[in-house]
């Protein structure tokens, strides 16, 4: 039987490892580094850094490596030994302040937006202290931000943490002005759910498309998909069983809460939850679940796929991102409490935020941005691309009393009643849940629904945390000089909801009426990451990142540059997948299958001239015309793949892969799924939809 306290956290230099390896002046001055960002000196460092060896030596390590983030949408890792040469010959094992602080991978082979060329290969990676270094493969990895040699940010972590002071700072100057002198610091919190597909390795090696591209590019549906919803918490099958129990032990070992689990809404497709935690941790916690994910499903002979859109005609995957604030003193400032009505601090932040969406709704849609995502938004399993709030019918009445001044009367706690003896009653929450909304205040805290299942929540993140920061500051600024802060703070929050209730919609997000009324009401609609990117780089987006130090100029517009020359590579690699699956394979196997009907054909009429295999000659004309139309469709995506080249300027080259690319694709695929629908399930080269999605 596990003993999961015992097993929780074995891999990680946590607290408890921090206590017992360190000396108790050095352990209480990392403590402070870690909850207050009280700045580490290199003595200190030296002590906490051989620490960390023992530690790491006593658990297997040999090796350590600095654990980043690139704009790649990995981890990195370079491996050194922690062996070092002694006189005389032999090794002792080392490991230095400086080498826990800072390291020095190459920057040139990691994306950078064009700010580094190849030649010009120096980076440093920086020591994250807020984050446990912990064991992986026999070393010990150390979370660090990733730079350029001239300063610029050129990974996922460095903004996001820029972007926790900037709303630690902000939230604490609104917090001193509604009257709280005892909170020191204020931090965001995530529990990202994962969204993820399970296929048998055996199916998966003979796609070629799945291996290059995540996703499968070809693939007529199946009879059955998810329509009758019986996969939905059904009941978890033995093999997906194992895969989640040694799941959930090996992210223990590594101190990450994993709660939930749970078959999901698509036929091998599957989900895992984390209880909440502090932002930069819980972004570490699931770049390393999502790497654990995949190395726990070959244990199992199975593939973990990660992509937002595997599979044409079922739900893809995402990640809810679910954020709020928190108080040192454990006050959760999105808790609306028993009587909202009266809580002006939690009215305060929920304004701040209602505010922030509206006004940058574009940052919000270019932080889900992706080609795997751009499948996904809007299809009826996910929310839409044009971004709204869902708060509730009773948290919207509150609001609408303020606006209206009128008292609010709370109907008071409804009993359900289950009227079965044997069944209890409960209470009825005070508000419904809204799956199709993109931004849905879920009782404490906000899900952001949109993020892909395979994309880096950093980027989310730090993006909301700069967002709300910028108003809090402008709150900040209101409150701190009113004489009855009471009364400003009612007529702030009043003032905000008023200005910004077009962001509020309770509805149905997926209803063609909602796409008219979210028009009219003036809100953006980027239905694409072409779209939605050059936003990305607009003049109130630069003052408002350079305004709070979380991006410069120079980083927000490389960043830019990265996501479109990466959505055009994902697009290009698919493409060239797919000729490549449609020259070698598909048209060769339709071929071969054809002359064997046509051999029939012949057969019988040798056999008896007045038998006439009417079925069979049928079937010969049909798939002669789809293999000349594909043949056509091949030539179409090879002239659209070959013009993208002369398509220089970064922005119009994405959109060039969208419009000609994609769809060239599209109609490819069109012409192979109805000639795999037609043929012999023999004789077409990859295994099905069925194959895949029921065979584990």
């Amino acid at each position: 039987m596990t003993n999961v306290p015992e097993l929780y956290g074995e891999r990680v230099f946590n607290d408890e490892a921090m206590k017992k390896y360190l000396p108790k002046g050095t352990y209480k001055d990392l403590k402070q580094t870690i909850e207050d960002g009280k700045p580490l000196d290199l003595s200190i460092a030296n002590v906490v850094a051989h620490a960390m060896k023992e530690w790491a030596i006593e658990h297997g390590a040999t090796h350590y490596t600095h654990w980043f983030q690139p704009m790649t949408g990995i981890t990195a890792e370079k491996h050194d030994s922690f062996i070092s040469p002694v006189k005389g010959g032999g090794v002792i094992m080392e490991f230095s302040g400086k080498e826990l602080i800072k390291g020095e991978p190459d920057a040139s082979s990691f994306p950078s937006g064009g700010v580094r060329s190849v030649f010009e290969a120096r980076g440093y990676t920086a020591w994250d202290p807020t984050s446990y270094a912990f064991i992986k493969d026999g070393s010990l990895c150390i979370p660090t931000a990733f730079c350029s040699y001239t300063g610029e940010a050129l990974d996922k972590k460095t903004p996001l943490l820029r972007s926790m002071e900037c709303i630690n700072k902000q939230a604490l100057r609104v917090l001193r002005a509604l009257g709280d002198n005892e909170t020191t610091r204020v931090n965001t919190t995530v529990g990202p759910e994962q969204e993820y597909f399970l296929i048998d390795k055996d199916v998966f090696d003979r796609r070629k498309d799945l291996i290059y591209c995540g996703r499968t590019l070809f693939g007529a549906r199946p009879p059955k998909g998810q329509e009758l919803d019986d996969h939905y918490f059904g009941s978890i099958k033995p093999r997906v069983a194992a895969f989640m129990k040694d799941l959930d032990e090996e992210l223990w070992k590594y101190g990450i809460l994993s709660k939930t689990k749970h078959n999901e809404v698509a036929p091998a497709q599957h989900e895992m939850a984390p209880i909440f935690d502090t932002t930069n941790i819980a972004t570490d916690h699931n770049q390393l679940t999502m790497e654990v994910m995949k190395r726990v499903a070959e244990k199992h002979g199975l593939v973990c796929l990660l992509h937002e859109k595997p599979f044409a005609g079922v739900n893809g995957s995402g990640k809810h991102n679910n954020w709020s604030m928190s108080t040192n003193t454990g006050r959760n400032l999105l808790n609306p409490s028993k009587k909202p009505r009266e809580n002006t601090e939690f009215l305060v932040f929920l304004a701040a935020v209602i505010r922030a969406v509206d006004e940058h709704q574009d940052l919000l849609r270019i932080s889900v941005a992706s080609a795997g995502n751009d499948h996904r938004l809007g299809a009826s399993e996910a929310p839409p691309a044009i971004v709204s709030m869902y708060l509730g019918d009773d948290l919207t009445e509150v609001l609408r009393s303020v606006i209206s001044g009128k008292e609010y009367v709370d109907d008071g706690k409804h009993i359900m009643e289950t009227s079965v003896d044997i069944l209890p009653n409960f209470t009825k929450d005070t508000s419904d849940r809204n799956r199709t909304s993109p931004f849905a205040f879920t009782g404490n805290k906000f899900e952001f629904r949109s993020v892909g299942s395979s994309e880096n929540v950093a980027c989310a993140n730090f993006m909301i945390n700069t967002m709300v920061a910028d108003v809090l500051e402008d709150f900040a600024d209101q409150l701190e000089g009113a004489e009855d802060v009471r009364a400003a703070a009612e007529a702030l929050v009043k003032k905000t909801v008023q200005d910004h209730k077009r962001i509020i919609f309770n509805g149905n997000n997926y209803s063609e009426e909602w796409l008219v009324e979210a028009e009219r009401r003036g809100l953006l609609n980027l239905r694409s990451l072409p779209e939605a990117l050059p936003h990305y780089t607009s003049e109130k987006n630069i003052r408002l990142f350079e305004k709070h130090g979380v991006l410069s100029e120079k980083e927000l517009r490389l960043r830019c540059d990265v996501l479109l020359e990466k959505y055009s590579k994902i697009i290009n690699i698919e493409a060239l997948t797919a000729l490549d699956m449609a020259k070698k394979d598909i048209v060769p196997a339709v071929t071969a299958y054809i002359r064997e009907l046509a051999e029939t054909v012949s057969l019988v009429k040798s056999v008896d001239p007045d038998l006439v295999p009417v079925a069979q000659a049928e079937l010969v004309k049909k798939l002669t015309n789809l293999l000349n139309c594909f043949v056509r469709k091949i030539d179409a995506l090879d002239k659209a793949v070959v013009g993208a080249k002369d398509v220089a300027d970064v922005a119009e080259n994405a959109m060039y892969f969208k419009e000609q690319v994609l769809a060239a694709m599209q109609e490819l695929r069109a012409v192979a799924d109805e000639m795999e629908a037609t043929m012999s399930a023999k004789a077409w080269p990859y295994p099905s939809y069925g194959a895949m999605l029921f065979s584990v």
